[in-house]
């Protein structure tokens, strides 16, 4: 369970750094994109947080699934292999 808890701590450090970035450059560049919108604002906060949490989702799960794998790892039996 130790195991499991570093890497999704690992994805979830990178998945908030990633999505803090994102936000502030989606919210940046989102005025360039004001003419190829139709029927919604460029700066709408609702597109924003369904984004973001859309992503959030998607970045937990790809962290959670090679964390459980290695999580059901023998330790040693994978250094060991490493080292032939």
């Amino acid at each position: 369970m130790q195991v499991t808890g570093i890497f999704f701590r690992r994805g979830l450090r990178l998945t908030i750094a990633g999505g803090v970035a994102g936000l502030f450059g989606a919210w940046a560049l989102s005025g360039v994109l004001r003419s190829l919108l139709f029927e919604t604002e460029a700066r709408d906060p609702r597109l924003f947080a369904l984004a973001a949490a859309v992503l959030t989702a998607v970045a937990l799960l790809a962290s959670y699934l090679p964390a459980r794998r290695a999580a059901g790892l023998d330790a040693a039996a994978a250094l060991t292999r490493e080292q032939l």
